[in-house]
C-alpha cells in the first residue's frame, strides 16, 4: 500500500509547483484586466497590487480540503470566470475599470437603450478574445493538482493567510477610522480591484448611493418653484450651454496673461469672449462649491441648496428641456449630489464610470452627447456639459499628442526639478481643456443658435504656483490664491445679441463670487423672479460688490470665513518663454 497519496510531498518537499498553478488560476480571473489597466496606464499600480493580494484567498478552501482540489477551483472559478468577463468585456468597450457607476447606468438603461448600445459596440475581436480567456481560463485548470499538508500545517497556513489578507487590514482601516463604517468603506475599496468583489462592492455601493440620491430628489421634488418666474423670451427657441469646468486656475491660462500658450484656441475667440478676470469660487472642493453654483445656497445661508431650487429646476420651470452631460464620476459617495443634480434633468449622459478617479478619462467624450443634444428638435433647450477638466493626476486628462510642455522652459524659477514634471502636465492639461472648451463653443456656433454658452471652473487647483512653490492640490485650511481663482468666459450667439445687450466691457472686471451664479446665469437668460436678486448678476447694471468670502461656512464658530480680496496673488517670476 502506497504511503503517499499522488502530489503528496510530505517526504520529499512541498508541492511549490503546485501552489504556483493553483495562485495564478485564481489570480488570473482579476489580474487579466488589472495588467491591461495597468500596460495601457489607465490607472496606476494599486489596483493590480490589490487584485494580487485578494486572488491569494481562494487558496485556503483547495489547502485544506486537496482532495477536492479541482472541484473546488471549478466552482469558485466558475464565479470568478463569469465576474471577470463583465469587467473585461466593459475594458475593451470603454477602457474604463468596473465600479458602482456602471451597475448605475445598467440599471438606469432600458432595454432599446441596452440594444443600440450592444450594436453600436459589438465587435468580431471582442468575442475572440473572451473565448480566448475562457480557453486559457480552462487551461489552467487542467494544470491544477491537489497540494497535500499535514492537517495541522493546512489549518494554520490557511488561518496565517486569511489573518494577512483580510483580518489584519481590516484591523488596520478601522483603526485608521473614526467609525467602523468608515473602516469597512476602506477596506472595501481594497478589496474592490478583485473579482468577485467588484460586483459585490459596486452593488452594494450602488444601493447605498442609490437610496441616498432618491432620498434628496424627494427632497428636491418638494421644493417650492419661483415665484412669479417671468422670461422676457418666452416665445422665442432658444438653447443655453453651462459649461463647468474642474479644477482649472486661470492663473495658468494664457488667455488670463499666462506666460505658455496653454489656451491657444480660446486665445484665437478672445474678441468674441466676455472674460472675466475677477471670479473666484467659495470653496476648493467640486461638491461643497457646486452645492453653492447651482443653486440660491452662498457662504453666509450655506444649507440653501436644500430648500431652494437648482439652476436646473429654475430653467425646467422656464420651459427648457434640460440635459446634463458629464465626465465626472457618476455613483460615488462623494458625487452623489452632483448624479442628484444631474438626474434632475429630462435627459443625462454619464461618461465616466471608471472606479478610480486617477483613471484616464478624456473630456473629449462630451462632444457627441453634446451635438446630438444640440440637434433635438426641442426648441427651448438648457444643456449643462461637466467636464473633468485638469482634475489630479493630470497626466490623466489628455492623450499624448497634448504633451507640449515637457521642459522647464517657462517654468518659474523656484519651482524644484522633481517638481517640473507635475507642473508641466498641469500645463497640458490646461491644454486640452483648451481644445476641449473652444471646441464646444465652434460646435455650438456652428448651430446658428439663440442663446449663449457661459463657462467657469468649479474651483482652482495650486500646482506649486503660490509662495515657495511647494503646495500641491487643495487645502482650504491651508488656502491659497490658486485654488481659488477660477476662469469666468461667455460667447453669445449674433441672433442673441440682436435681442439682448450683450456689452460687458465695464463689468470684466468686477470682483465676483461663482456661488451667485444662479443670479447671473438667470439675469444673462432673461429672468426674473421673486427670490432672484439682480444686485448679485455679474452683468446687471444693478450690481453691488460684496466681500469675497471663501472657507468652510458651517466652521464659523470656530473659525471665521475669510475675505478672498485680502489674498493677493504675488507675482510670478518667470523665465522669458517663446512657445
Amino acid at each position: 500500500m502506497a504511503l503517499f497519496k499522488r502530489g503528496d510531498t510530505s517526504a520529499k518537499g512541498f508541492d511549490w509547483a503546485g501552489l504556483g498553478w493553483l495562485f495564478l488560476f485564481f489570480w488570473y480571473f482579476s489580474g487579466i484586466t488589472q495588467l491591461l489597466i495597468l500596460l495601457t496606464d489607465t490607472s496606476g499600480f494599486a489596483g493590480f497590487r490589490q487584485a494580487f493580494i485578494m486572488s491569494s484567498i481562494w487558496l485556503a478552501p483547495v489547502l485544506l480540503f486537496p482532495a477536492r482540489t479541482r472541484l473546488l477551483a471549478a466552482l469558485i472559478g466558475i464565479v470568478l470566470w463569469a465576474c471577470s468577463m463583465a469587467s473585461l468585456g466593459y475594458f475593451f468597450i470603454y477602457q474604463q475599470e468596473f465600479s458602482q457607476s456602471v451597475i448605475f447606468i445598467m440599471f438606469e438603461s432600458n432595454p432599446s437603450e441596452a440594444g443600440e448600445y450592444m450594436t453600436q459596440y459589438f465587435a468580431w475581436w471582442i468575442v475572440l478574445a473572451f473565448i480566448a480567456h475562457t480557453a486559457f481560463s480552462i487551461f489552467l485548470w487542467t494544470r491544477l493538482r491537489p497540494v497535500y499538508m499535514p492537517r495541522g500545517r493546512a489549518l494554520v497556513a490557511t488561518t496565517a493567510l486569511l489573518v494577512a489578507v483580510v483580518g489584519y487590514p481590516l484591523v488596520k482601516q478601522i483603526a485608521r477610522s473614526d467609525s467602523l463604517r468608515g473602516g469597512l468603506e476602506r477596506f472595501e475599496t481594497r478589496i474592490e480591484p478583485a473579482v468577485p468583489w467588484q460586483m459585490v462592492v459596486a452593488y452594494r455601493r450602488y444601493l447605498e448611493q442609490l437610496d441616498n440620491m432618491q432620498g434628496m430628489l424627494a427632497s428636491a421634488s418638494k421644493i417650492a418653484p419661483l415665484k412669479n418666474l417671468k422670461d422676457a423670451s418666452a416665445d422665442l427657441p432658444a438653447t443655453l450651454v453651462l459649461v463647468i469646468g474642474e479644477s482649472t486656475n486661470r492663473q495658468r491660462m494664457s488667455l488670463y496673461g499666462y506666460p505658455r500658450q496653454t489656451t491657444p484656441e480660446l486665445d484665437k475667440l478672445k474678441d468674441q469672449l466676455a472674460v472675466f478676470d475677477n471670479v473666484i469660487t467659495p470653496r476648493p472642493y467640486t461638491i461643497e462649491a457646486l452645492q453653492q453654483v447651482l443653486t440660491f445656497a452662498d457662504e453666509e445661508n450655506p444649507e440653501l441648496y436644500l430648500t431652494t431650487p437648482s439652476v436646473v429646476s429654475v430653467m425646467k420651470q422656464a420651459g427648457y428641456k434640460t440635459y446634463w452631460i458629464t465626465n465626472q464620476q457618476t455613483m460615488t459617495k462623494r458625487n452623489t449630489m452632483l448624479t442628484t443634480f444631474s438626474e434632475q434633468a429630462d435627459e443625462q449622459v454619464y461618461l465616466n464610470n471608471n472606479r478610480n478617479q486617477n483613471a484616464r478619462q478624456y473630456d473629449g467624450d462630451v462632444l457627441e452627447p453634446f451635438n446630438k443634444a444640440l440637434a433635438d428638435k426641442a426648441p427651448r433647450k438648457f444643456i449643462v456639459v461637466h467636464l473633468l477638466g485638469t482634475h489630479m493626476s493630470y497626466q490623466y486628462r489628455y492623450p499624448p499628442t497634448f504633451d507640449k510642455f515637457t521642459d522647464r522652459q517657462g517654468v518659474p524659477a523656484g519651482v524644484r526639478d522633481d517638481q517640473v514634471p507635475t507642473y508641466n502636465s498641469y500645463d497640458n492639461a490646461v491644454l486640452y481643456n483648451d481644445f476641449v472648451v473652444s471646441s464646444l463653443i465652434k460646435d455650438y456656433a456652428k448651430t446658428d443658435p439663440n442663446g449663449f454658452l457661459l463657462y467657469l471652473s468649479d474651483h482652482g487647483e495650486d500646482v506649486f504656483d503660490s509662495a515657495g512653490h511647494n503646495t500641491l492640490g487643495r487645502n482650504e485650511s491651508k488656502p491659497t490664491a490658486p485654488m481659488y481663482t477660477i476662469p469666468f468666459m461667455a460667447w453669445a450667439s449674433p441672433k442673441w445679441r440682436e435681442t439682448h445687450d450683450w456689452s460687458f466691457a465695464g463689468d470684466l472686471g468686477r470682483p465676483y463670487s461663482s456661488s451667485q451664479l444662479i443670479h447671473t446665469w438667470t439675469d444673462l437668460a432673461g429672468l426674473s423672479a421673486d427670490e432672484l436678486d439682480r444686485s448679485k448678476s455679474l452683468v446687471s447694471d444693478s450690481f453691488k460688490p460684496r466681500p469675497l468670502l471663501i472657507g468652510n461656512p458651517f466652521e464659523r464658530q470656530s473659525k471665521a470665513l475669510i475675505d478672498f480680496s485680502l489674498m493677493k496673488p504675488k507675482p510670478r517670476t518667470t523665465q522669458v518663454v517663446q512657445q
